[in-house]
C-alpha cells in the first residue's frame, strides 16, 4: 500500500514561543504537532503552556533528555498509541 501525504500536505515546522517556569522558550513543531498538542491540552482543560511545562518536567527526569521538541513529538504519539516501546 502506497502512503499517502497527510491532509493539508507536508508542511515544515512553526515555532512559537511558550513560558515554561517563568522563562520563555522557543519550539518548533509541524503545525500537525502543534494541533495534537492544542487538543490534547484541551482535553486535559489546561492551558498549552502548562501541559508543554508538565511534559518538559517528564523529560528531565531522564538520563538522556532529548530536546523539548523531540520530547513532545514523542509524548504525542505515546498519546495517541502508536508507538511500540522502545528496546534499550
Amino acid at each position: 500500500m502506497k502512503p499517502a501525504a497527510p491532509p493539508g500536505g507536508f508542511r515544515g515546522p512553526v515555532k512559537r514561543s511558550i513560558t515554561i517556569a517563568g522563562h520563555a522558550t522557543s519550539i518548533s513543531l509541524e503545525p500537525g504537532f502543534w494541533t495534537a498538542l492544542e487538543d490534547a491540552a484541551a482535553r486535559r482543560s489546561l492551558p498549552l503552556s502548562a501541559l508543554v511545562a508538565a511534559i518538559d518536567g517528564l523529560r528531565i527526569e531522564g538520563d538522556d533528555p532529548p530536546n523539548l521538541a523531540s520530547a513532545i513529538r514523542s509524548w504525542l504519539l505515546g498519546e495517541v498509541g502508536n508507538v511500540r516501546p522502545v528496546q534499550p
